[in-house]
């Protein structure tokens, strides 16, 4: 199921909330006309106990996502090697060599100066690593992202940097919202990447990342390509 195996649910063990999650793949991804196969689902970790990890591994989950470099740093050697790990959280450039030494994902670029440190500490490591560049589409400041408006300028300016690889876009839908409300946020990214590919011709954007355990049936309707799924698989988490 997706290419990295795996609404919101939780309230059972990690392997039912698992075959919840994929029945409610399977039937938005109809809905949608869409193949359930062609979503990844990266399971988010931030919380969650190794023992809880290692179930939703052995059902064939093989990408997490972290939004903590330290908690996840903790975990990577108690895990297998054979794990795509994936950064969601927002980037201090003193932690950008990490990302780039422990991390096979970004999801969560915002700027150029962030774009050019992860480039320097890319290309000292002589590695290129995937990026996906947040927008923030609901103006809640606490969610970060770049502005709609500032997004074209700054897709150019990744796009010369060649030890980032930009893949696509990321968003988070309003938080509580009502299924209009949050799909007309999706809608909007996917029609973002539309316009970068139509009018850049050395970009070709193909991850929408996208849908969290509340909302992503609804980001599967509108185009997601990533979800980033915690609660829906691993139930409630400590802080």
């Amino acid at each position: 199921m997706g290419r990295c195996q795996t609404l919101a649910g939780g309230r059972y063990g990690v392997a039912e909330n698992w075959e919840i999650v994929k029945e409610k793949m399977a039937v938005f991804s109809r809905r949608a006309g869409r193949n359930p196969e062609d979503i990844k689902v990266v399971a988010v970790t931030k919380g969650v106990e190794v023992s809880k990890i290692e179930e939703a591994l052995s059902l064939g989950l093989t990408c997490l996502g972290e939004n903590r470099i330290q908690e996840a740093l903790k975990k990577m050697p108690l895990l297998p090697e054979k794990i795509e790990w994936h950064f969601l959280g927002r980037l201090q450039k003193n932690k950008v060599k990490k990302v780039i030494e422990f991390f096979q994902y970004l999801h969560s670029l915002d700027s150029l100066s962030m774009g050019k440190e992860l480039e320097k500490k890319a290309q000292d490591k002589n590695k290129k690593i995937p990026v996906l560049i947040q927008v923030n589409l609901t103006g809640r400041e606490t969610q970060g992202g770049v502005q709609e408006e500032e997004l074209l300028p700054l897709v150019w300016d990744v796009a010369q940097l060649s030890h980032l690889e930009l893949r696509g876009l990321m968003t988070i839908g309003p938080r509580g919202g009502k299924e209009q409300e949050v799909r007309k946020v999706f809608s909007r990214l996917r029609q973002l990447g539309e316009e970068i590919n139509r009018n850049i011709p050395q970009v070709a954007l193909q991850e929408l990342s996208m849908g969290m355990s509340d909302d992503f049936p609804w980001a599967i309707l509108e185009g997601a390509t990533m979800l980033r799924l915690g609660r829906a698989i691993f139930g409630e988490r400590g802080k």
